[in-house]
């Protein structure tokens, strides 16, 4: 076993991968204060072929500095857009024909292992704030709760973790 270099990885161009069939995934961040936290967002989109990034709210968008050390350039490759209000952006997005997967803690919400997604639809993965989670607003507009089962003392992932764990049962789910 040998570790392959970067060449040997076969990875596409960034004008290759705008043109390339995306998975029918987009992703909200609801008020996600952590520039790192966006940034991995980026950098997950792109290892899974994200359609598109929503930064909502006091999220922050790219350029950034703090966004690039995390993203390693996927702000390039990743077609995102800015609203300022989470739950305009979801109803438009809703609108659009997406189902809205809130992933969080409710009284409805099912293990995200649990959640079979339909051939042929279209999703959108909410994630929310780092300390308040999803907003009201945006949970009223949820298809879907999704939760991440835990067994620790704590009740809650890093966004970027999160966000890694759901957007990889999709992409296994809808593509593998």
């Amino acid at each position: 076993m040998k570790k392959l270099k970067l060449e040997e990885l076969g990875r596409i161009s960034v004008d290759e991968f705008k043109e390339a069939e995306k998975l029918p995934v987009c992703i909200v961040l609801d008020n996600v204060r952590s520039l790192h936290n966006v940034g991995s967002a980026f950098r997950t989109a792109d290892a899974f072929r994200i359609e598109k990034i929503f930064l909502t709210g006091i999220t922050g968008t790219p350029p950034h500095r703090e966004i690039q050390k995390s993203a390693l350039g996927a702000t390039e490759s990743v077609a995102w857009e800015y609203s300022e209000s989470s739950a305009e952006a979801v109803k438009q997005i809703k609108n659009s024909g997406y189902e809205i997967l809130i992933i969080e803690q409710t009284t409805d919400s099912i293990p995200v292992h649990e959640f079979s997604p339909a051939s042929g639809k279209k999703f959108c993965l909410v994630f929310g704030n780092e300390v308040d989670g999803v907003s009201d607003a945006v949970i009223a507009l949820g298809d879907y709760a999704l939760e991440i089962p835990q067994a620790g003392t704590k009740h809650s992932l890093n966004v970027s973790v999160c966000l890694g764990i759901v957007t990889w049962e999709l992409f296994r789910k809808l593509k593998l």
